[in-house]
């Protein structure tokens, strides 16, 4: 279920800072027309730190209405505490989510044993499954491929996103856990498609955002054994692929879509701002490149 491009979607929001889900639906439309295999809703790009619970569940239950069992759409519900994670899992459980996206607790530093209970704790909270994010760039604690094995074993938890761009953990992963149904998902755009060529399934990609269809088209293609015409696709997004990054995410794929006449505003909640003029110069000529402008 959990396989090739699943976008990363972005929060929309009006000038004001509330939701604006009207973009919010023809963001869905879109990403339904493009290709896209599957939504990751209220994630790290979504916003989730500053939605408030609520509003969390509300957009997550929006996307999941919107996207009308056409493809999965998996909820963001990670939290540096095991019972906030808990609870968001499960207020979200009945919206029709098919999964859950947890993140390695940040701020607080939790050892490798305190990862294995926190996570094993939230699969035992719910039916659902749940794919592991480790992501240490922003959570500074890493989730190694040891403790990734241990959790691998519970019958719930069935994937990890992998955010690290270190080619060798998706080995050691792959080593060490014997389940051929565990699935392994790039959380780092340019690093996906080796990624995938190395055995990867698929993507949880900031660029698919932009460019839906040529992140679904790699996937497929990676997926058929077609590497070298996934790398070539790939060598067309790198500039991309570095530019959505120039400032922290989700400020320039929220200015990409707004460019794009996508979503209406560019707006992001503090601390977030919007992108400087620099940053948007450099990704306009980039955008302009690949005639996405």
């Amino acid at each position: 279920m959990f396989k090739g491009s699943f976008v990363a979607l972005i929060t929309p929001m009006h000038a004001n800072g509330e939701v604006d889900y009207g973009s919010l639906k023809r963001l869905v439309d879109f990403h339904l027309e493009q290709g896209s295999h599957g939504l990751v809703a209220v994630g790290t790009t979504g916003e989730s730190a500053t939605l408030p619970f609520d509003e969390h569940v509300n957009v997550v239950s929006k996307i999941v209405e919107y996207a009308d069992n056409r493809i999965p759409v998996i909820a963001g519900s990670g939290a540096n505490s095991t019972d906030e994670a808990i609870f968001l899992s499960q207020q979200m459980a009945d919206t029709g989510v098919n999964g859950f996206l947890s993140v390695v607790p940040y701020y607080n530093k939790p050892q490798q044993r305190g990862m294995i209970a926190h996570f094993t704790a939230i699969a035992e909270a719910t039916d659902l499954p749940v794919v592991l994010y480790n992501v240490p760039g922003r959570t500074v604690a890493d989730m190694q491929p040891e403790t990734v094995k241990i959790l691998a074993q519970h019958p719930n938890i069935v994937g990890i996103k992998d955010a690290t761009g270190d080619l060798r953990r998706l080995a050691q992963m792959r080593a060490l856990i014997a389940d051929q149904d565990f699935v392994y998902l790039s959380g780092d755009d340019p690093t996906s498609c080796e990624f995938l060529a190395s055995g990867g399934h698929g993507v949880i990609s900031v660029t698919a955002n932009v460019v839906p269809n040529a992140m679904a088209q790699m996937c497929e293609l990676a997926a058929a054994g077609q590497f070298d015409e996934a790398r070539h696709l790939d060598q067309q997004l790198a500039a991309l692929h570095k530019g959505l990054f120039i400032e922290p995410n989700p400020v320039m794929p929220k200015w990409a879509l707004y460019k794009m006449g996508l979503i209406e505003s560019d707006f992001l909640r503090l601390p977030m701002v919007q992108a400087e003029l620099d940053s948007q110069n450099e990704l306009e000529s980039i955008m302009r490149a690949c005639a996405l402008i």
